[in-house]
């Protein structure tokens, strides 16, 4: 009672004398947070401060090692891919991370740099303000695995980083030129200066501690502690606990809506070109070096017959429409399905380019990834493409799509055929659909391509063959062909199809019609007939909108960086300059096979099955998308994988139509998907309604909510443990860098 009373005796002047002194004690400490700021700054900005460097071998997330330079400074570790400073790879926060020994049965000495929240340690730019690195293997976000030539030289970094993670050892290198240096020097220094404070900041205000004044005006300040604003004490309420410490930090590709889509005419007229007399001239000396018969894979063909993009990019028409695929998987009938299932696959054939022309023919180890946004649905459909094979070629695709329930994977084998006046590309292979939910494999077959008209007559190209689709659980079967012109047949016999589609021996349906053009579906029972397909406006304005990497921030070996110059000479209609850049990668290639000699290649997503004599995706996921568990599906570095949920996470991921809106950019070319939906209490409630969360119980929502708060109390303890023995240790630094500057 007393001192209740002895409260609300206090007068206005005592009140205003605390506030004052508040004030004060605030402003102090920004002063001290500057001071130590200027000090790093000073050690940054002098070239001699480096602790040392050496080249170390780092382990990549695909297990293999490279060997990087690495320069290690105080609260950083520089990695280079020389020694100089022109290829800069990556900047290593010392400031949260942990080492390690790490037991190896290799040679030489290995230890571990890791973050021990499982939180990145890398840096979001560059010394000099490089926003994407240099091309090297991918590494992994949270932690790093070094290899020293010597158990000698592991111990000396050991040592060495050890010293570059103590704070006194920092103030001591930069107390007497960090009272007095200048803030405006080197462009390079403030970069590493931004970067580091903005990494403690994040570290500090997101997964430590929040104080919620030390980035605020002394008005500001001065407005909270009248309004009471701070009222927990600095510690996470059960609100910001879920939004910050449960941000989706994850290392993602950035994907950008592509920006334009080439479509030909529907009918005869996009698939005939007329050749010049120049270009007739290169097709003569090119039908002089062949026979009938001949195989064309090791024929090099001129630039002018060329589409400007690879046959990588080619096999991703299939899934401007894969919304129909997760239609397909709701259906509940077999025969539903495979009706859904084939008016999917009759979606990738009318998107065609202007005359005839063919794609190229991608390098060995040449890569392309994409991904298709679903509205509908919110999810993503990712693809992942590779050449595991040159000599036959073979082309290796994977694509995914777990939320909706279906992935495919398959390889195609290009086989050319030259039999006079045409010739053939026929595309050896099979697709395999799975539908997750449902366990159903349908396996899928491509007709080939038929061009006629080259010595004589109107060279014109066209589809032909049979192909089949087939589901073993349900035995549910479709057989189509694709129908050459006749020889004195008219403009209405182009790109004919016809089909049946059965269950077991049973004909349920029959599909006739133009593959470009109407398909109808006819019920054998009932004789009613359907438009199964057409691809009309209606159709052309549905079509998906395919994300794309951008080139800067594609690797070397991904198809439309490695073609650019090409592609580029093709646009502006260069065909020597064409010619000369295609020859360029062409005999790169030959001297590369010639340096592997007998080598077998190893491809790096996929991998041949000797039994079924077909190549695999290694990193597959085929379980059911769970949403109590599952929280989004990305790619990264080829590799597409699934962020599972944590405990405290009840809402679902978001994907947004303008991607590039609500993405960061890392140093090197990932995006972080930070916290999109959890970003805040009020945006989190319209990500609610908009994009309805799992529902779960009420009777488990108040036991979470229980367990939650239960735990955010023991948490709030630990980190006040934390930021105690922080602040004493940063008091001890300052002291007996005070000391050994006034002794010097």
């Amino acid at each position: 009672m007393f001192i209740g009373l002895e409260k609300e005796s206090s007068s206005p002047t005592e009140k205003l004398a605390r506030k004052e002194s508040l004030k004060v004690q605030k402003k102090n400490y920004r002063q001290e947070k500057k001071r130590v700021a200027k000090e790093l700054f000073s050690a940054l900005k002098d070239p001699s401060v480096v602790i040392m460097s050496n080249w170390l071998k780092i382990r990549g997330t695909l297990k293999s090692w490279t060997k990087l330079w690495c320069v290690l400074k105080p609260g950083i570790l520089l990695i280079y891919k020389t020694p100089g400073s022109d290829h800069w790879v990556g900047t290593i926060l010392l400031n949260a991370c942990k080492l390690i020994e790490r037991p190896s049965k290799k040679d030489g000495f290995c230890f571990k740099l890791y973050h021990p929240l499982d939180k990145s340690i890398w840096a979001m730019k560059g010394p000099k303000g490089e926003s994407v690195g240099s091309i090297t293997q991918p590494l992994p976000s949270n932690y790093l695995i070094f290899r020293a030539a010597s158990e000698s030289d592991g111990r000396c970094w050991m040592d060495a980083l050890e010293l570059a993670l103590s704070c006194s050892s920092l103030s001591k290198m930069t107390a007497k030129s960090g009272r007095d240096g200048d803030l405006s020097g080197s462009s390079e220094s403030s970069h590493i200066l931004q970067l580091l404070q903005s990494s403690l900041n994040q570290i500090s205000h997101g997964h430590l501690f929040n104080d919620a004044n030390s980035d605020k005006s002394e008005r500001e300040a001065h407005e909270d502690s009248d309004n009471g604003a701070n009222e927990n004490g600095g510690r996470l309420t059960e609100e910001s606990d879920m939004d910050q410490s449960d941000d989706v930090c994850l290392q993602a590709t950035v994907f950008v809506e592509e920006a334009h889509e080439e479509m030909g005419e529907a009918g005869e007229a996009s698939q005939v070109e007329t050749v010049s007399e120049e270009n007739k001239g290169l097709i003569w000396t090119l039908l002089k070096q062949l026979r009938p018969g001949m195989d064309l894979s090791k024929v090099v063909l001129p630039t002018f017959i060329l589409e400007p993009r690879s046959f990588l990019d080619k096999l991703s028409d299939y899934y401007y429409h894969a919304d129909l695929l997760s239609q397909a998987v709701m259906e509940e009938s077999p025969y539903s399905r495979m009706k859904q299932v084939l008016r999917w696959y009759l979606s990738g054939f009318y998107k065609k380019p202007k005359g005839l022309k063919k794609p190229y023919n991608p390098i060995l180890g040449e890569m392309f990834r994409c991904c298709w946004l679903h509205p509908q649905t919110d999810s993503c459909t990712f693809y992942i493409a590779e050449q595991v094979s040159h000599h036959p070629p073979v082309s290796a695709f994977y694509i995914s799509n777990r939320k909706d329930g279906f992935c495919i994977t398959g390889s195609i084998l290009a086989k050319s055929k030259f039999y006079g006046n045409s010739l053939s590309a026929i595309l050896d292979g099979k697709a395999r659909l799975l539908f997750l939910t449902r366990d159903e494999e349908y396996i899928i077959t491509m007709p080939y391509a038929h061009c006629k008209g080259i010595l004589y007559g109107t060279m014109t190209l066209e589809l032909g063959g049979k192909i089949t689709i087939e589901c073993e659980k349900t035995q549910c079967y479709t057989e189509l062909e694709y129908k050459l012109k006749p020889f004195l047949g008219s403009s209405c016999n182009v790109n004919q199809i016809s089909g049946k589609i059965r269950l077991g021996e049973d004909v349920l349906a029959t599909v006739d019609g133009h593959w470009d053009s109407k398909v109808h579906l006819t019920e054998k029972r009932t004789g009613q007939q359907e438009v199964l397909w057409y691809p009309g406006p209606d159709i052309r304005r549905q079509r998906l909108k395919r994300q794309v990497v951008q080139v800067d921030q594609q690797e070397a070996f991904e198809s439309e960086r490695l073609w650019q110059h090409v592609t580029r000479a093709i646009n502006d209609k260069d065909q020597m300059r064409a010619t000369q850049e295609k020859f360029v990668l062409e005999e790169a290639q030959r001297q590369e096979a010639r340096e592997r000699a007998e080598r077998p290649w190893n491809p790096r997503l996929f991998t041949f099955n000797s039994d079924t004599n077909e190549w695999h995706y290694k990193y597959p996921n085929t379980e059911a998308w769970d949403p109590e568990h599952c929280l989004l599906q990305f790619e990264k570095d080829g590799v597409i994988q699934t962020k599972e949920k944590s405990q405290r996470q009840r809402s679902s991921f978001a994907y947004s139509q303008n991607w590039a809106a609500q993405q960061k950019v890392s140093p090197t070319g990932c995006v972080w998907l930070t916290d999109m939906c959890f970003s805040g209490a009020g945006e989190r409630q319209t990500q609610e309604v908009e994009q309805p969360a799992v529902q779960l119980q009420s009777e488990h929502r108040e036991q979470q909510q229980h367990t939650r708060k239960a735990h955010n109390k023991h948490k709030c303890v630990c980190v006040c443990v934390c930021v105690l023995f922080y602040y004493l240790s940063c008091i001890d630094a300052y002291s007996l860098s005070y000391t050994n500057a006034t002794e010097k």
